[in-house]
């Protein structure tokens, strides 16, 4: 019989009856494990042991992946580069392009019979082709950029997605001894350690629980907590949370054979069906629709099916994602589960926001004015050629049309920046990049961005501000206070043993301390570092708690009352040796005094605990603990016995009732107080120095004594002398806030915030209260963005409620991690000061290539624009103004993008959620600017022929040859477009523009690169870039105009901004009006009985606006598909979906819970009709998809 690893290599268990296994849950799963003969049988079958676990030889787990398969699910393949460049390629304005540019090669070679043109224009004929070719060439260059720019960074995404992956650990037990393994490496039949706050990566059964509740909301949709154990409900699944209590359990089903992994598959399965489906939909609907436009009434079977295709829709539209005739999407942020109750929807990340509403602005005007351009240009050609000159209609003349279209389809490519979603994307990736340096771990792209604008940070204290060493420093056992550690000896025997067999026994024995990797090393504390500090002091009483924790094991445990933010305490009941029971507690001291009746006084001796005492204890002891900064714990115990009862302990007869909490945990008896430090991180005080200096407002709030707390925020520098401030406890905050009825009211909270600096023994609803009023509050000018630092299961509202959430990746629970944006590798604060550096610095290059792209957008657009009404033909070329598109906008963005952060970010306020994105000082360098260059381009253009001696350009035939003249005025606006580029390097009114210059090697390298192939495009462009060679002195001309703008921006720093009118700032707030106009866009083909249909005209107008929105949805897209993490993966919230199932697989996803309604695996019927999910994001980790 082969062997592995010593043991038989055939199972006594198979796949399948473990898959079976799991499908079943409650009593029936109670019955399911005994009909196998208990859990013990069960892990006798895997070859696997309930306390050593799994021997760990690689033999042995290599047999398990190949028998029972990996703890991974394969992710759907990425897009390929040639479907990103096709993708590319549906850009409405590229296909008018290619479009007219093939028209325009077909009719240079088209040839009528009756051509009476005079020779000379033969010549030209030869090169009619070119420039039909020019622009097909420059339409590939884009696309092909295009589709590159989306390939890396989709690359990127899922390197960054994959670090974030491994970086979710979780403990299991092999060879005996307790490790953190990675969870794709979690196999069949390991004993894995479930606690508080985990987000289970595999499925088990329970061979033993404590208190055990879990989340199962992302499988179920109901959002009650299940209480699990091995008698009521033994069945741990993949996917599900952890919300209280701890356990162990053998591991029974990973990967694709786990629930989430089967739902998973049978949802990759049905995807690729549901394309075909929707994509006929599509086709009916849109067929019905028109049926109905043209008989009034649509073909019964079409509607229906149009109608189920609209009410699924309308639910993806419900999130509030735009779809679009091609599929595809710009996700909005989803709602979050504490704010579902109002309905309320997380906003736009503040720079989307002014975003989208200037490009949408933007856009408008560029349409217009590039309609305009058409209309002009041909009625003047018309009323030349046909009324003027009264000449007859030749087929030729449709060339000169073409060129037109072309003319002002190209204004309206300079028109709209298409830099900017590529600056915005450039910056945050590059910016994410770095932080990750500065142990940010940023998970949704947005948050990096916001973290610039924040004007206010909620932290917590314990691991955040403090370092999260704790350790005990004072103790009070028997009127004794100490403020040294003291001896055994120093304790009466019998108080000394219940202490220490108190604190082994009655904390989580995950909590460890391991001696340090090097001899001289400090030892390091593993699980809860309270518990840790007070294992600690046994251990510096001289007793090993190891020793007790092996002769009292968990399954001898009769009861554990673990420890939550209600309780503030955790209690363990353990079988006395000779009958009944011992229960011990411990928890935040004032909670654990008020339950004791009695106290072990002078020498040992029981006293009674008298209130008097009790107010004695608290003011002589605990209060002066507290003012030192030290969290005090009290340990105490109760015995229940059978026989005959001392003063102190209870006769029973049965067993009592342990879900009766209230009596149990009564009448203790306290053993003793500690004091346990946690020092202030050295380098905090100075960050949060910095914060304040920058206009950030941090706040503390803990679920501390209130005394501990101010002593901390004194220390740290949050509560400075003299300063007007609040300092309240959760009650009292409570009390401020809620009017008589005790609902929260917003003018109550607004008088409470701006002056609260610490929030001491708060409760997480507290917390998320606190974060939502400052959010929705408009008592500042500039609305408040919010941050929080969390790191227990209870922060996860209030991360997920902030603009920014902040997790600890050291003490941070899963739940925590799940629901935040950012989080700190090194669970530091002073961390959170670069990340709010970082987030300015993308702010500010984003500002600063927008001054530098509009300037160029105006100048561009009016020149063709005024070129078209007074010379009948642009100065700028339909393939220049490309070539000054393609380059200006993506290698600006690439230089602009990449600045590095200095320390003066920190020295200006922040800008708030509604300061406009286009300050007066930006407006006023870009209407500076564009003036002065467009004095230039028209002065060459009027006078410039007569000034430099030269042939002039105006009023040539349409196919004549390039000019030197018309050259000169490209050149020159190429040359002030570059000059104006290290112009826009500062953007608060700078005068040295320079400085820093060599700093960044990005910039000069391309504006090298920029200026070389400037010099090639004119000297060898000839008629592909309609350019003609110049001689040295031109060009010392064209350098000359170039350099002015570095001067002329001298003259325009020193216009004072402040007499500006304030109207001149731009891109303010959030956009609401703007989003309703865009959802105009939606194709509704879908809607057949929609009476609301925007009129034709309004979706003409409309659709002239999606290039835009493709434009400025690539970055949001981007940092949508980033929030949405592998929720991407896993399909949008529709209400019955199952993609909902697999939200939460993974730590990427940023949604705790939501309802949905969901059978198991084992249910669903055989047709599965599952309800329109967004496909292309279902199962794929695709990050960018192109929109509209």
């Amino acid at each position: 019989m082969a062997t592995i690893d010593g043991r038989p290599a055939q199972y006594g268990i198979s796949l399948k009856q473990l898959r079976e296994l799991m499908e079943h849950r409650g009593r029936e799963g109670v019955m399911k494990i005994a009909e196998f003969g208990g859990i013990h049988e069960i892990c006798k079958k895997l070859y696997t042991s309930p306390n050593e676990g799994l021997s760990g030889s690689t033999a042995d787990e290599e047999h398990r992946r190949e028998t029972f398969g990996s703890n991974v699910i394969p992710p759907k393949p990425p897009k390929t580069f040639l479907t990103l460049v096709w993708e590319a390629l549906q850009d409405v304005t590229l296909i008018i392009l290619e479009v007219a540019a093939l028209v325009s090669l077909g009719l240079s070679f088209y040839k009528p019979a009756d051509e009476d043109a005079p020779v000379l224009q033969e010549e030209e004929e030869h090169h009619g082709w070119i420039e039909g070719l020019a622009i097909l060439i420059s339409v590939i260059v884009v696309v092909i950029v295009t589709a590159f720019n989306d390939y890396s960074k989709e690359r990127q995404f899922r390197g960054l997605q994959n670090r974030i992956e491994g970086e979710h650990k979780f403990s299991v037990i092999r060879g005996g001894e307790v490790c953190q393994i990675s969870v794709g490496d979690i196999l069949v039949g390991d004993i894995a350690q479930v606690k508080y706050g985990d987000l289970l990566p595999a499925d088990g059964c329970l061979i033993q629980s404590n208190d055990l509740k879990v989340d199962e909301s992302s499988l179920t949709g109901e959002s009650d907590h299940v209480k699990k154990g091995a008698d009521v409900d033994p069945m741990v699944l993949s996917g599900t949370h952890v919300m209280e209590g701890s356990g162990k359990m053998v591991v029974t089903a990973v990967g694709v054979n786990s629930q989430a992994g089967i739902i998973f598959t049978l949802l990759g399965a049905a995807v690729d069906e549901q394309e075909a489906e929707i994509k006929k939909m599509k086709k009916e609907a849109k067929k019905a629709n028109k049926q109905k436009s043209l008989t009034g009434e649509g073909d019964g079977r079409a509607q229906t099916k149009g109608t189920q295709a609209q009410n699924q829709r309308q639910t993806v539209s419900s999130e509030g994602t735009k779809s679009e005739s091609e599929g595809n999407h710009v996700p909005q942020s989803s709602s979050t589960s504490a704010a579902a109750e109002t309905g309320h929807k997380k906003e736009k990340s503040v720079l989307q926001a002014k975003l989208t509403k200037l490009a949408i602005q933007i856009g408008y005007a560029g349409s217009t004015i590039a309609v305009l351009t058409v209309i002009i240009l041909i009625i003047q050609f018309c009323i030349k050629t046909f009324v003027i000159d009264e000449k007859p209609w030749k087929n030729t003349y449709a060339n000169n049309l073409v060129k037109h279209l072309i003319i002002g389809v190209t204004v309206l490519v300079v028109a709209v920046p298409e830099g900017l979603p590529l600056a915005v994307t450039l910056s945050l990736a590059y910016s994410v990049k770095k932080m990750m340096k500065d142990n940010n771990l940023v998970r949704h792209l947005d948050a990096c961005e916001t973290m610039g604008n924040a004007t206010a940070i909620c932290s917590d204290k314990t691991g955040t501000l403090t370092t999260n060493r704790m350790t005990v420093v004072q103790s009070y056992i028997c009127e004794k206070l100490c403020k040294v550690l003291p001896t055994l000896s120093d304790i009466p025997q019998h108080v000394g043993n219940l202490i220490t067999m108190g604190i082994s026994v009655n904390s989580a024995y995950t909590s460890n301390i391991m001696s340090g990797h090097n001899p001289g090393d400090l030892p390091i504390q593993v699980g809860n570092k309270t518990e840790c500090a007070l294992l600690g002091f046994v251990q510096g009483l001289g007793v090993k708690y190891q020793s007790i924790r092996d002769e009292i094991t968990e399954d001898k445990f009769t009861r554990v009352y673990t420890f939550n933010s209600v309780r503030k305490s955790m209690g363990t009941v353990i079988p006395r040796p000779n009958g009944g029971y011992r229960l011990y507690t411990k928890g935040a001291s004032e909670i654990i005094m008020k339950k004791c009746a009695f106290i072990y006084g002078h020498e040992g001796n029981l006293e009674k605990f008298t209130r008097d005492m009790q107010e004695r204890l608290i003011r002589e002891v605990i209060e002066p603990m507290a003012c030192d900064g030290l969290r005090t714990i009290s340990v105490a115990y109760r015995d229940f016995v059978p026989g005959k009862a001392a003063i102190n302990e209870v006769h029973i007869d049965g067993e009592p009732n342990w879900d009766d909490e209230e009596n149990i945990m009564t009448n203790l008896t306290c053993l003793c107080v500690v004091g346990i430090e946690d020092p202030v991180r050295p380098e905090v005080p100075d960050a949060i120095r910095k914060c304040q200096r920058a206009g950030i407002t941090v706040r503390m709030v803990t679920g501390d004594n209130i005394n501990t707390a101010r002593s901390i925020a004194s220390k740290c520098g949050i509560l400075r002398p003299n300063d007007d401030f609040l300092i309240l406890e959760g009650k009292e905050f409570n009390r401020r806030i809620r009017d008589s009825n005790g609902d929260i009211q917003q003018h109550l909270i607004d008088k409470v915030w701006p002056k609260l600096r610490v929030l001491a023994r708060s409760s997480p609803t507290d917390k998320y209260t606190l974060v939502k009023g400052i959010i929705d509050s408009t008592v500042s000018e500039n609305r408040e963005v919010v941050a929080v630092t969390g790191d227990g299961t209870n922060d996860g509202p209030a991360l997920k409620k902030a603009d920014v959430g902040f997790a600890m990746g050291i003490a941070g629970t899963d739940v925590a991690k799940e629901a935040s944006d950012i989080i700190l590798t090194d669970d530091n604060f002073s961390s959170i000061v670069k990340a709010v550096m970082w987030g300015r610095n993308v702010y500010d290059s984003i500002a600063k290539f927008l001054q530098f792209q509009l300037t160029v957008n105006v100048v561009a657009v009016i020149v063709a624009f005024i070129g078209a009404c007074a010379v009948q033909d642009s100065p700028l070329k339909a393939v220049q103004m490309l070539w000054v598109n393609l380059i200006m906008d993506t290698l600006a963005s690439l230089a602009l993008a990449t600045e590095f952060p200095t320390p003066d970010l920190l020295l200006r306020k922040p800008y708030g959620r509604t300061k406009p994105l286009i300050s007066r000082t930006m407006m006023k360098n870009i209407l500076g600017q564009a003036l002065y260059q467009l004095v230039i381009i028209f002065g060459l253009l009027f006078v410039g022929d007569l000034i430099l001696d030269i042939e002039s350009g105006r009023g040539q035939e349409l196919n004549a040859g390039p000019t030197q003249h018309f050259t000169i005025i490209f050149n020159t606006f190429v040359m002030m477009t570059l000059f104006n580029e290290i112009n826009a390097r500062k953007i608060h009114g700078q005068r040295n523009v320079i400085e820093g210059l060599l700093t960044n090697p990005i910039f000069y390298t391309i504006w090298i690169f920029t200026m070389i192939s400037q010099v090639l495009i004119i000297q060898y462009g000839k008629m592909a870039f309609s350019t003609k060679a110049l001689s040295l002195d031109q060009w010392l001309w064209c350098i000359f105009f170039g350099i002015g703008t570095l001067v002329w921006g001298q003259l325009i720093t020193s216009v004072p901004t402040r007499k500006l009118p304030k109207i001149l700032s731009w891109g303010r707030g959030h956009p609401e009006e703007y989003t309703d106009a865009m959802n105009l866009g939606e194709e509704r083909f879908d809607s057949i009985d929609s009476d609301k249909k925007p009129r034709a005209g309004q979706i003409l107008w409309i659709r002239g606006l999606t290039r835009l929105q493709t434009q400025i949805s690539v970055p949001i897209r981007v940092v949508n598909a980033f929030r949405q993490g592998l929720d991407a993966r896993y399909g949008d919230h529709t209400n019955t979906s199952l993609a909902e199932v697999l939200r939460k697989q993974t730590s990427l996803s940023k949604r705790l819970s939501e309802t949905s309604s969901i059978e198991y695996a084992d249910n669903i019927p055989d047709e599965l009709t599952i309800p329109e999910i967004d496909v292309e994001r279902l199962s794929s980790h695709s990050h960018t998809e192109t929109a509209v």
